[in-house]
């Protein structure tokens, strides 16, 4: 990788992930090989940054992963790339808690060794803008910028303004300015964007991004003024695939459940599995000799109607999981593997019913946040008393019903500053679900220990 930059913003809202799309958009338009990044545990960005640029995004993240991971992932995937695009998250100084740096932007922007450029909502501002510009750039001795960039701009005179504000107080210069247009706005749901599975951004509106770009900021001007990332790589080779037999793990993959980290499966990959996709909306059956399913958070909720009509597979999946083959759910996998989902309106849906629970969806925010399990019991992931950390956001509870076996939980959860949560983490045989994302990177040997329990399973048919 030669060349690269992390796209921060003063606040959430500020018009970050709309501008990264476009940046990704206009460099990739110039034949350049972009390496596309998120900072933070979102699966949402990385799947429009993924297909924009033609490469998979990847998370890097300063809480559920290591210094030496993120470095390494970083490394890793931008050997063969011209330059890499990093969207941060919230502000750019906005982290776990408001006494470090811990989990920030700024952060990882250090860590990775690459400037910063600045996002900042110009709306109704003018020369306040710099007082603002002035603070952020002058906060952290240790941080490089590349400049400044304004968003929402009523005008070019309003550009001018603010240009005039910042000249003789700031050093990054002002790259540009982007008048405000109502019309590149990305639709939002209740986790945020819109997924690139259901709802694929249009060319036209990648065409446009790119161009706004290209008309708001002199790209030429700020290729030529990025510093190569000098940083000496020190990159792990890869561990060879097991040479016993490769058990086959089904991923469900759909509009319904499509949030992984890439890193996931390619861990489970690197420790022997073989992975096999399929659809619980579309397939009526799932795909022959499997030793373990592993189905990921997305929406299932929007796709009740379509999951519950393909009952010939739910009915599968109960039938294995009876069977005890290894089934691992997070999320709206795990709202899939329980008996039933309830709409807002008060619909029941039947689901697998590998767990005897009923979820209920909720008009608001049930969880939100990182979360640290420590497994209570020997699982599917890990022995007793090993930490996995991952993140939690959905609107949905379960109910579990008192006249069915009880499951006892096998998670004990905390947050990010340390305090307890309820218990969750259910597993029945060899069944586990929780409302948890999990990175396996946070630990290594999770991602054996899985595809250990499938290969275990497969052994024994």
């Amino acid at each position: 990788m030669k060349k690269g930059l992390v796209i921060a913003g003063t606040k959430s809202g500020c018009g970050k992930t709309t501008i990264s799309l476009g940046m990704m958009a206009a460099l990739a338009r110039k034949g350049l090989r972009v390496a596309p990044f998120k900072v933070g545990p979102d699966f949402i960005d990385p799947g429009h940054h993924s297909k924009i640029t033609g490469v998979t995004s990847r998370n890097l993240d300063g809480w559920m992963l290591s210094k030496a991971y993120n470095m390494e992932c970083f490394q890793h995937h931008t050997q063969s790339a011209d330059i890499a695009v990093v969207e941060g998250v919230m502000g750019l100084f906005d982290g776990y808690d408001g006494k470090s740096e811990a989990g920030s932007t700024a952060q990882m922007a250090k860590w990775i060794g690459l400037p910063v450029l600045l996002i900042v909502d110009a709306k109704s501002m003018a020369r306040s803008a710099a007082a603002v510009t002035q603070g952020f750039e002058r906060f952290d001795k240790d941080l490089r910028f590349a400049g400044v960039l304004f968003n929402n701009v009523g005008s070019q005179r309003h550009l001018e303004y603010l240009k005039e504000a910042i000249e003789g107080h700031v050093e990054m210069p002002c790259l540009g300015g982007i008048v405000h247009d109502d019309d590149i706005s990305i639709p939002e749901r209740h986790l945020g964007l819109v997924t690139q599975h259901d709802h694929p951004l249009p060319e036209q509106t990648v065409s446009r991004l790119a161009d706004i770009i290209c008309k708001s900021i002199n790209l030429d001007a700020l290729l030529e003024n990025l510093k190569p990332e000098s940083r000496d790589s020190q990159i792990s080779t890869p561990k060879p695939r097991t040479s016993s037999p490769s058990p086959r793990i089904g991923v469900a993959r759909d509009n319904a459940f499509c949030f992984y980290y890439q890193d996931n499966l390619e861990l489970l990959e690197a420790a022997g599995a073989e992975l096999v996709t399929f659809s619980p909306i579309r397939d009526r059956a799932l795909p022959g000799h499997l030793d373990g399913i592993y189905l990921g958070g997305g929406y299932p909720e929007l796709f009740v109607a379509e999951l519950t009509d393909n009952e010939n597979l739910r009915k599968q999946i109960r039938e294995q999981s009876q069977a005890g083959m290894p089934i691992y759910g997070e999320c709206g996998g795990f709202m899939y593997l329980c008996r039933e989902i309830h709409d807002k309106e008060g619909l029941v849906y039947p689901m697998t019913g590998c767990f005897p629970f009923t979820t209920n969806m909720s008009p608001r925010l049930r969880a939100l946040g990182y979360r640290e399990i420590t497994l209570a019991k020997d699982t599917l992931l890990g022995t007793r008393g090993q930490t996995i950390r991952g993140h939690e956001f959905h609107y949905s509870e379960i109910t579990k019903d008192t006249q069915n076996q009880r499951i006892a939980t096998v998670y004990d959860i905390t947050d990010r500053a340390g305090h307890e949560k309820i218990p969750e983490g259910y597993q029945r045989g060899q069944t586990l679900g929780s409302y948890v994302h999990l990175h396996l990177g946070s630990q290594p040997g999770v991602a054996e220990h899985f595809v250990a329990v499938c290969l275990k399973y497969r052994n024994q048919l």
